[in-house]
């Protein structure tokens, strides 16, 4: 038996990366969700705000407007997180998707929204699919860890 050098060796380093990677994977699936859960009534606040104490509109949905960058940087280390840890080619497109539609979409769609009220409407569809896909991803990872 040879003796320990106190060195881990290229494979137990990768896989011990990769476990960990893992584990932030999910955390952080979890924590994008709670912070959807958060953006849903910070919208909700925004419009009642300016429908029941006349504030602007960009200061009623500053603080939603600021979870959402929020999400998209989160977003961003899921993604890193996903490659990283290899959950499945599924997983990594749908990690790649929800960067997109959080950082891309979402910001297009409320832009338009100041001209065209219907890109308004597309925008909270849009926001619907990103806690979807978001869910999809952290039952499939829960799922592969158990």
């Amino acid at each position: 038996m040879a003796a320990s050098t106190g060195t881990q060796s290229p494979q137990t380093t990768d896989t011990g990366l990769r476990r960990a990677a893992q584990a932030g994977y999910r955390w952080l699936l979890l924590a994008f969700l709670v912070l959807g859960a958060v953006q849903i009534f910070l919208a909700g606040l925004g419009a009642f705000r300016i429908d029941n104490l006349g504030v602007s509109g960009e200061t009623a949905f500053a603080p939603h407007r600021d979870v959402g960058f929020a999400m998209g940087g989160v977003a961003l280390f899921i993604l890193v997180l996903a490659l990283i840890a290899r959950p499945g080619v599924r997983a990594v497109i749908a990690s790649a998707l929800l960067f997109l539609l959080v950082v891309l979409v979402q910001s297009l769609l409320a832009s338009l929204a100041d001209n065209t009220v219907w890109f308004g409407g597309l925008h909270a569809l849009d926001g619907l699919a990103i806690l979807g896909i978001a869910t999809f991803l952290y039952l499939a990872a829960r799922r592969q860890h158990s």
